[in-house]
């Protein structure tokens, strides 16, 4: 039984593979909201990345990343649907996606498909509006804490790997629990009372390490 399982994590090393190296990008993001116009804002993203392959095409590739996340709205004025105001929000997070890939090796480059789970936890912000003074690093109304899930597909030549990602947010950004009647308040609670960033990520990767 011993020798079973000391050839089988022989043969697991053997196979399995790790990289290091660094990831950045543009993000396209936005959120889901109802009776509010909207828009996408080109934000990036960048940070370091470590990637593990394992037997039959699967890799698992956790990162750390710095990114900024924002979102274009015309909100209806609460009590008046017929005016709307501008509100503009960028927050940047510190992020821990891990990315779950599979896909065959093909000598010269690896296509995959891309499942990524990630939690993050904002740094800052701004917002601005129509008739208001903007404001960095107010939080008041916001949940700092996120998660969510991305999926995508891949590819991988040489040292270099491209993954374009649909991301979902989950929970809500508004924090229903404070009293949001001043400021940027009002927004924040009808923009995001159930709902988050989501959108497209473009990454390049460039992997260090490992015997390709």
């Amino acid at each position: 039984m011993l020798a079973s399982v000391m050839m089988m994590a022989g043969a697991l090393s053997s196979v399995a593979q790790s990289r290091y190296g660094v990831i950045g990008g543009m993000t396209f993001s936005t959120s889901k909201f109802k009776e509010i116009n909207r828009a996408s804002m080109t934000q990036w993203h960048a940070g370091l990345t470590y990637k593990l392959d394992l037997p039959l095409g699967f890799s698992v590739q956790p990162s750390l990343v710095y990114h900024v996340k924002g979102a274009k709205l015309n909100v209806p004025q609460a009590g008046d649907p017929g005016q709307v105001s501008d509100f503009n929000i960028r927050m940047g997070f510190v992020e821990l996606p891990v990315s779950l890939q599979w896909g065959p090796d093909l000598l010269v480059f690896r296509p995959f498909l891309d499942v990524t789970p990630y939690i993050g936890y904002a740094l800052n912000n701004q917002l601005s509006g129509a008739g208001l003074s903007s404001q960095t690093n107010s939080w008041t109304g916001l949940n700092r804490f996120e998660y969510g899930l991305g999926v995508g597909i891949g590819l991988e030549l040489w040292r270099f790997q491209v993954i374009g990602r649909y991301n979902w947010s989950f929970g809500s950004l508004a924090d229903a629990a404070e009293d949001m009647q001043d400021g940027f308040g009002p927004y924040v609670r009808q923009a995001f009372s159930a709902s988050n960033f989501r959108g497209i990520t473009l990454s390049l990767a460039f992997l260090f390490g490992g015997g390709k």
